[in-house]
């Protein structure tokens, strides 16, 4: 959680082994793009300067959040990718509708990781308002992208 306390860019190097080979699948929400679209920079960014090679980063798009889970149900079940990373930007608004959404998108990439037994990173931004979402998506409280990067390269150093 990103506060005044904890940067989300801000992380300690254990557990972050070489990712070098390792082949990442990103899936981003097209909803909020201009908070999701720097979710996606900060992550491509720190992977590769964690070691991973460009041409192991593929990006999909999925038209919102609640597809999340789906699109991360595609690239974890093939087996090329050693971990999916969902990235995504939900809103609160004058109705309900928000907490159906939140809960679904956390709960289903949950159910993905454990289904396919494979780091399946929640990037998932849910904020008050836009200004929420701005100040975590590379503002003054960091990056989720990055902190979601992070969590797949330590999750994939979890085991060795």
């Amino acid at each position: 959680m990103a506060s005044n306390l904890k940067n989300l860019s801000e992380y300690s190097e254990r557990n972050t082994g070489s990712v070098f080979d390792k082949k990442f699948g990103i899936v981003v929400s097209e909803w909020n793009d201009e908070v999701t679209g720097a979710l996606l920079e900060g992550a491509i960014e720190t992977l590769k300067e964690q070691g991973a090679q460009k041409k192991n980063i593929k990006v999909h798009y999925v038209p919102g959040s609640f597809e999340l889970p789906l699109g991360a149900q595609f690239l974890a079940q093939n087996k090329k990718f050693d971990a999916v990373i969902c990235l995504g930007c939900v809103i609160q608004g004058e109705t309900r509708h928000f907490d159906f959404i939140c809960d679904a998108v956390a709960q289903g990439i949950c159910n993905v990781g454990l289904k396919y037994n494979k780091p399946v990173v929640f990037g998932v931004l849910t904020t008050d308002n836009l200004q929420q979402a701005l100040d975590r998506a590379g503002g003054k409280h960091g990056n989720k992208g990055e902190a979601a990067a992070i969590t797949a390269v330590k999750m994939l150093g979890f085991n060795n």
